[in-house]
């Protein structure tokens, strides 16, 4: 058996003890784009794919671990967790899920590619006005959250026990 050396990825500022004002507001920030979608119904597993996605279009390796982790506690498969970062060639995903995967990308990107029409119309036909709302909230919060991780690698993955 071949022995694995791990690289450790250096934190390079402590934010939350550097911001901790700011980041005390971020959790509030969270915790209100989850009341959000609470109030709409949108499923557990769901409002992890949508912060797995734009965590993985965002290159935040704490993220990406930890919303994996996150929607296989909320019931998804592992296949279905895996397949998340190619979910537009995958037959695994419910047209909802596809709709807030799609908003996910456009919001995620949109400094490059804008928000279109037909994906909101697209997410406001499988989730209703009040549900797209509650999910633009969770990625523009996933994305404040992606920003400050990358930025500062405040946060660090640890291994799994059996990884």
């Amino acid at each position: 058996m071949t022995t694995r050396t791990l690289v450790p990825i250096p934190v390079r500022l402590d934010f939350d003890a550097l911001a901790a004002r700011f980041s005390r507001a971020m959790g509030g920030l969270d915790a209100a784009a989850i009341a959000e979608l609470d109030r709409h119904g949108v499923d557990r597993a769901l409002r992890e794919f949508v912060r797995l996605r734009a965590s993985q279009l965002n290159g935040c390796a704490y993220c990406v671990d930890m919303h994996a982790e996150d929607a296989r506690k909320a019931g998804a498969t592992a296949q279905t967790v895996d397949a998340v970062a190619i979910w537009r060639d995958s037959g695994l995903f419910t047209a909802a899920e596809r709709a807030a995967l799609a908003l996910t990308e456009a919001v995620t990107r949109v400094a490059d590619r804008h928000v279109s029409a037909e994906v909101v119309d697209a997410a406001v036909a499988e989730h209703g006005e009040e549900g797209t709302a509650a999910l633009v909230a969770l990625i523009v919060t996933i994305n404040a959250w992606n920003a400050i991780g990358v930025t500062t690698r405040c946060w660090s993955v640890a291994p799994r026990p059996g990884d």
